[in-house]
């Protein structure tokens, strides 16, 4: 299992890396901003990152369907019967994309049996990569092009560096900050907060706001690769695929276990 996920993490990483070409030709141009029903943003780097992912995976592995964020709607009945799949944001981050500040990234995960056993998270602007697999570890790619292992902070610095989104700081946040102490903000886009976690350049990230399914999936498989865990308020796995609903629950992305991250939510962990 571990030579067949490093293989696939190679030419995943090489799909990834092409889908975000195509995405930064947009980039670069005078894009327009069209608003899906659920009121978020939608370019035609979406949709061209998109095309290109399916249809290299689908070339790569026809046997494993392919879910991506902006497919057609999947029926929960077809897919709660796959073994495994691929589930894609070609373009996570799009408001990031919008501002222009870069921090957006291309997310493709394998799912098998619930669970993320394979992630890449490409980052167009840094030309970077983040990639982990079950059982061979995390690594990052910057532009030297060589892979070098990361891995999770075990012990939680002081203050506590915390990640957190641009565009997400509510009272429920704010909240959590208190309890959890002296801290520091991490101010960051799209799935590069799990990321950073994953690398150890920071300690929690909680999200205590919607997320879907395939805006996590990626970056949840190089955080654990990366001996980390992303645990709903319950202290439970995050899995995928499990129910009709594509949203997650609330959760938190941690390297250092020995502390109950989750206690501070007000939910019994």
């Amino acid at each position: 299992m571990q030579l067949e996920l490093s293989q696939l993490a190679n030419a995943v990483v090489d799909i990834a890396r092409q889908a975000g070409a195509e995405i930064l030709k947009i980039y670069e141009t005078d894009f327009d901003v069209e608003t899906k029903a659920d009121d978020s943003p939608l370019t035609a780097a979406d949709r061209a990152a998109h095309l290109h992912i399916v249809a290299a995976l689908t070339e790569l592995t026809p046997d494993i369907p392919v879910w991506s964020e902006e497919s057609a709607s999947i029926d929960f009945v077809e897919r709660s019967g796959w073994q495994q799949f691929w589930l894609v944001d070609p373009l996570d981050g799009t408001k990031e994309f919008i501002k222009r500040n870069g921090e957006f990234t291309v997310n493709i995960a394998l799912i098998r049996g619930h669970e993320p056993v394979l992630g890449v998270v490409h980052v167009p602007v840094m030309q970077r990569d983040y990639f982990g697999f079950a059982g061979g570890g995390a690594f990052i790619i910057n532009d030297d092009g060589k892979p070098k292992p990361i891995a999770v902070s075990k012990v939680a610095e002081s203050p506590v560096r915390v990640v957190g989104s641009r565009s997400h700081l509510g009272n429920s946040l704010q909240a959590y900050l208190d309890w959890v102490g002296p801290h520091v903000m991490v101010p960051m886009g799209s799935s590069l907060k799990l990321c950073l976690v994953a690398a150890g350049e920071a300690d929690i990230y909680p999200r205590l706001g919607l997320t879907s399914e395939w805006d996590t999936a990626a970056a949840q498989a190089v955080v654990e690769a990366a001996g980390g865990q992303v645990i709903d308020l319950s202290g439970q796995r995050l899995l995928y695929n499990t129910k009709a609903e594509v949203l997650n629950p609330f959760f938190i992305v941690l390297g250092d276990s020995s502390r109950d991250w989750a206690a501070g939510t007000g939910t019994e962990s």
